[in-house]
């Protein structure tokens, strides 16, 4: 198969290689399925590779569990007990460093996502993990929990040797200047514009 090649090659000093390794800050956005599909498919790529992954979800209920949870914890385990692949760490809304499994307020839920995401920058300041998969992100910054600016100025200041990928509709605007990679899901059709629930094995 043969290899993209870039349409320009800017006059930036650095070499291919040098171009070729930088991190990258990678947004998926829009109304279409699969945003974090893709970025748990990175995740996976990741892991192969032998990076320190974290996983960092947003929105989602903290009693369910997800299929790619499972599979990730799984390979962590692989890399604990074998050595194969790289550390990956799963953390959301109701477990982790500071969320609580109770339902709250909305202003509750306000400072649960600001403590996550001090705690994010926190790794990256420190260089943890090599990817850093923030699901469901671009929902805590729409509604004003934590700050976009803040958000864009850590993401573009971050120690060089680590990847980002956002999930998530409606991305701000000023997130998708920041990134290096943006993807829109568009939505053409899907099974629950004709009535069809979620199923398992395709939503979870």
């Amino acid at each position: 198969m043969p290899q993209a090649q870039p349409l320009s090659v800017p006059a930036d000093g650095l070499t291919t290689r040098q171009r070729r390794n930088r991190s990258l800050l990678m947004v998926h956005t829009g109304d279409g399925k699969g945003k974090s599909t893709a970025a748990f498919g990175l995740a996976l790529r990741a892991w192969n590779q032998g990076w320190s992954v974290g996983v960092f979800q947003f929105v989602k209920s903290a009693k369910w569990r997800i299929g790619e949870q499972s599979a990730l914890e799984a390979l962590d385990a692989v890399h604990a007990g074998q050595g194969a692949g790289g550390p990956i760490e799963w953390h959301k809304m109701g477990s982790g460093w500071s969320w609580s499994r109770k339902s709250g307020t909305e202003i509750d839920h306000a400072v649960e996502a600001a403590e996550g995401w001090a705690e994010i920058k926190r790794r990256l300041a420190a260089s943890t993990h090599r990817l850093y998969v923030l699901d469901e992100f671009t929902y805590p910054m729409a509604w004003g929990w934590v700050d976009v600016e803040d958000v864009v100025a850590t993401l573009r200041a971050r120690p060089e040797g680590q990847h980002v990928v956002v999930t998530g509709r409606n991305a701000d605007p000023r997130l998708l200047d920041a990134a290096d990679l943006v993807t829109e899901m568009r939505k053409v059709k899907h099974p629950m514009d004709t009535g069809q629930k979620g199923q398992r094995g395709i939503e979870w």
